[in-house]
């Protein structure tokens, strides 16, 4: 694990055209339906990537993601090199080797505002084994030039510590955070959110804290119970979807990660458990706690369901349903590698968690975890493996976007494994550098998807609302379906380290117009709330789920499509919901109009009867 540091940004363009000024956003051709077949519940492997999954940077654009690697000797090659990074086509499953040049390793990374993502962090030029490249400006087997000073690690200490943190783009000289001062060894990748209020949400070893980053100021919250969720011990977090039924306000979840206690509970006795060189970290069982807080509304963490078995590094992914899935990690150990003798080869982590499970939020206590129809996977994800929701689908070019036939509507990406210090397989390694590359499918999968028309390319923080229509299809036959109908947006996030950096779910205020003569309906949306911090500008994906089933995701862009300050603008109003029965004048007036087209049908028919029966006469 590095100190952080900023690395690299990865040159993908803008992936959404900026509306002209003035210009009302038009609405994204209507999405189809998934030209696949998947098994819902159950993993496919989809073909072997060209890097090791160590990082997936959410979607490049609706039809491609991209994978980082540390430096290391990935048997592709570009530019004279071994490849770091790769780009992946979801509907060819074609993939190309892309040129990073220096060590990734650890790095973390988001979407900013006008699309382009950025990877930070990293580690020191390395050459064979992971080991210090001699020269830290390039040259040596791999050429990976740094020139600075960056440390990598297990865990932290006082001696490499970088307790700071910058903007970028950049805003002046780093910053001192009192938090991560305090809380060695454990402080790397601090578990951090921006919440709807503005303020942080830093977690960090056993600490919490709010920040105020505008303030530069710190209010403590209670420590969080059970287990230390921060890498190495690496819980699976996510913020829990935000709504109009709980006024968009922001609840953490916490599950797993591992439970580093001694018998004197101090900070010295826990940083020496951390550090402590007899402690065999893989046969040290993970925690299945989970927790959650409202840190806006408490101060205090309250229990949840548990997980239905131990895991470190589980990834925690939105599904358009509203539902998380829980996957990939380890029931014993943490991340981490190294070369010591009670290392799994050279892990730190034992016992695969290979079945995953769902949670959903809005069951009651007691019920939230299911494993019900979820089939095993039967590749160990443990350290350095990711996964990320895919929107999937065909979607035709309009405009200046541009969208593809991609055929896996509402998969799960899953990618990755690496223990080990340097690219390392063979038969006898017990979890190798892993290439083999998955995807879920849920279980809404094989279901019919409602093609709503009308989502629009690009959202505002308040500003009109607008309309979106489902016809029977739709609706399965019953215009009733519409009262249970949502439009949600969903950011997937940059996935790594068993973390999702910027996943959110976001539900639109909606009402809905249904009739019942023809069972079609008409919802009428809300622009996001009038409130970036909200979710944040930049690229997301909309769903619009009917019944738990969603349509495919389609791209859009939050905000300007530029960075800086975003308009806030009043919020639109939404008519009352309705369902209209069906038209008995409408119906009357149809039988009525039927009749008088059967009756010249019916006085031919007489007439040729009677004639008949004269001629018989």
């Amino acid at each position: 694990m590095a100190t952080p540091t900023f690395l690299l940004s990865l040159a993908i363009p803008p992936l959404l055209a900026v509306l002209v000024a003035g210009q009302a956003p038009s609405s994204i051709p209507t999405p189809g339906q998934p030209t696949r077949v998947g098994v819902p519940g159950q993993f496919e492997v989809i073909g072997e990537s060209l890097v090791s999954a160590q990082q997936v940077s959410g979607i490049g654009t609706e039809n491609n993601v991209f994978l980082v690697d540390k430096v290391e000797n990935n048997p592709t090659r570009i530019d004279g090199h071994p490849a770091w990074a790769s780009g992946w086509t979801l509907d060819s499953n074609a993939q190309r080797p892309m040129d990073a040049i220096t060590n990734s390793f650890c790095a973390g990374g988001n979407v900013m505002g006008n699309g382009t993502w950025v990877n930070v962090g990293g580690n020191q030029a390395v050459t064979y084994g992971g080991a210090a490249a001699a020269s830290q400006n390039g040259g040596g087997p791999y050429d990976d030039p740094d020139g600075r000073q960056s440390y990598g690690g297990y865990v932290n200490s006082a001696n490499q510590d970088n307790p700071t943190y910058e903007f970028f783009p950049p805003k002046g000289a780093s910053i001192t955070l009192p938090i991560l001062q305090r809380t060695l060894p454990a402080n790397l990748f601090p578990l951090t959110w921006l919440l709807p209020s503005g303020r942080l949400l830093i977690q960090s070893n056993w600490e919490t804290v709010l920040y105020d980053y505008k303030k530069q100021k710190e209010t403590p919250l209670d420590n969080i119970p059970d287990a230390v969720r921060v890498y190495p011990a690496s819980a699976g977090t996510a913020m829990l979807p935000l709504t109009p039924a709980n006024n968009w306000t922001a609840t953490i979840l916490f599950c797993g990660g591992s439970d580093v206690k001694t018998k004197q509970l101090t900070v010295v006795a826990l940083t020496r458990r951390w550090l402590d060189p007899d402690w065999i970290i893989p046969k040290y069982p993970a925690s299945t706690s989970c927790v959650r807080i409202t840190p806006d509304i408490s101060e205090s963490y309250v229990q949840d369901d548990p997980l239905p078995e131990q895991r470190s590094m589980g990834n925690l992914i939105f599904l358009p349903d509203g539902k998380i899935l829980c996957l990939n990690g380890a029931k014993m150990g943490t991340a981490g590698y190294g070369n010591q003798s009670w290392a799994v080869g050279m892990s730190y982590a034992d016992s695969p968690t290979l079945t995953p499970a769902i949670y959903d939020p809005a069951a009651p206590a007691g019920k939230r975890w299911s494993r019900n129809g979820l089939g095993a996977s039967q590749i160990p994800r443990l350290y350095h493996s990711s996964a990320v929701l895919l929107p999937d689908g065909k979607v035709q070019s309009f405009d200046a976007f541009i969208f593809s036939d991609a055929p896996y509507v509402g998969s799960v990406f899953v990618s990755g494994s690496n223990p080990n210090s340097d690219y390392n397989v063979g038969p006898d390694i017990k979890y190798p550098t892993e290439y083999r590359t998955e995807r879920f499918y849920p279980p809404y999968y094989n279901s019919r998807r409602p093609q709503p028309a009308g989502i629009l390319s690009q959202l505002s923080y308040g500003g009109p609302s607008f309309t979106i229509s489902l016809d029977s299809d739709d609706l399965f036959g019953d215009v009733n379906n519409v009262k249970n109908t949502t439009v949600v947006v969903i950011r997937p996030g940059f996935s790594t380290h068993a973390m999702n950096m910027g996943q959110r779910f976001v539900q639109l205020e909606n009402t809905y117009t249904g009739h019942a003569q023809s069972n079609t309906a008409v919802l009428h949306v809300s622009q996001l709330p009038p409130n970036p911090a909200i979710l944040a500008p930049g690229p997301a994906l909309v769903f619009v789920v009917v019944n738990g089933v969603p349509s495919v995701g389609v791209q859009v862009m939050v905000g300007s499509g530029k960075l800086g300050k975003q308009d806030i603008l009043p919020i639109g109003d939404l008519p009352e919901s309705s369902v209209a029965p069906p038209d008995v004048a409408h119906t009357k007036t149809h039988n009525a109009a039927r009749e008088s087209r059967q009756q010249p049908y019916l006085v031919w028919c007489v007439t040729l009867l009677l004639g008949w029966v004269v001629s018989m006469w």
